[in-house]
């Protein structure tokens, strides 16, 4: 009798002193500077997901990231971080749905085209397809890009050949390409040294980066374009071993926190830079040109092949009508503005 109360009384305090309920941890990545809009972002969905999961969630945020850019998919695919996100057009020929989302003149607001991007992703499973290897928990972009430079006002083609430009691949390579720029693919983290050691004299990247990347007092130039001179695709993933381990109630918090919902936290986020780094140019008399009506008729002329040729490409893919998917996500963008 004694024997069985001094066991009962060993299983009760064992049990009081374990933890109420077992917690997922998930390894989250970013190769941006914590205060970025989008690692903000990650961690605002970090956030909800743990609310979601009633706190039986949390996220280990490394303090560096596992990947430099161009390899943050393949990190993931293969569980070095469980969640991040990251640039398509960083890796050249790997994705070609989602360029649909970087055409010039879409929109000036990274949350409703982010929307919009998510909504008509979501519904073909080709876009799906195209990320093998890692679980798509949004698709975004960020905000309008603009042209930077250190050397001279940009108010007309002619303006833009003859200097050295950075670009982030994906369709903006294709943009500049075909109006004759001096190109070179590197990713944005590289901004700095390239522009204050010269090698480069401008950049293209939404006003958002004038501060992440601590340029704005290296620029003299900006050029502005309504809807954008382009956009830049992201994707924010998750590794799917680790996501197919959950319980099913994890996976319903985890899922109630991303698609559109995800979309619209990195948008915001984005959206909110963008004004903080237009008002930094200003701050540091950035001189700001607005592209005229002849600039954006002589753009428009120059890059029109860019869409019949990702029609052409994304049908190659298995995506079928995609002149009418692509006029589907236009109409998209334009319901998430209202």
């Amino acid at each position: 009798m004694n024997r069985l109360l001094f066991s009962g009384a060993a299983v009760a305090a064992a049990l009081a002193c374990a933890p109420a309920s077992a917690q997922t941890v998930l390894t989250a990545s970013s190769w941006l500077a914590p205060t970025h809009p989008l690692s903000l972002a990650q961690k605002d969905w970090c956030d909800l997901v743990e609310k979601n999961a009633g706190g039986k969630i949390k996220c280990n945020i490394l303090p560096r990231a596992v990947s430099a850019p161009p390899g943050t998919l393949d990190a993931v695919k293969n569980g070095l971080a469980d969640v991040s996100f990251t640039v398509q057009g960083y890796t050249p020929g790997r994705f070609v749905l989602t360029k649909m989302a970087e055409f010039p003149f879409l929109g000036d607001s990274s949350e409703t085209i982010s929307v919009a991007f998510q909504r008509v992703a979501s519904k073909y499973p080709q876009f799906g397809e195209e990320h093998q290897g890692v679980k798509p928990l949004a698709y975004f972009t960020h905000g309008p890009g603009m042209v930077f430079n250190t050397k001279k006002p940009v108010v007309k083609i002619e303006d833009l050949q003859g200097l050295k430009w950075r670009v982030g691949g994906g369709v903006v390579n294709d943009i500049a390409k075909l109006v004759g720029m001096n190109v070179t693919l590197k990713p944005a983290t590289d901004n700095y040294e390239l522009l204050s050691s010269g090698v480069m004299d401008g950049t293209l990247l939404p006003s958002e980066s004038i501060e992440a990347f601590k340029i704005d007092k290296i620029i003299k130039h900006a050029t502005t374009f309504p809807g954008g001179l382009y956009n830049t695709a992201f994707v924010f993933m998750m590794n799917p071993a680790k996501y197919d381990k959950l319980s099913a109630a994890d996976k319903k918090a985890v899922d109630a926190a991303s698609g559109e919902v995800a979309a619209r936290i990195f948008g915001r986020h984005w959206d909110k830079a963008d004004l903080r780094g237009y008002a930094l140019m200003q701050a540091n008399n950035v001189q700001i040109a607005k592209a005229d009506a002849k600039f954006v008729s002589d753009l428009k002329a120059k890059t029109s092949p860019l869409e019949a040729q990702w029609v052409k490409d994304a049908e190659a893919k298995g995506l079928k009508n995609a002149d009418k998917v692509l006029a589907e996500f236009r109409g998209e963008i334009a319901k998430a503005a209202k």
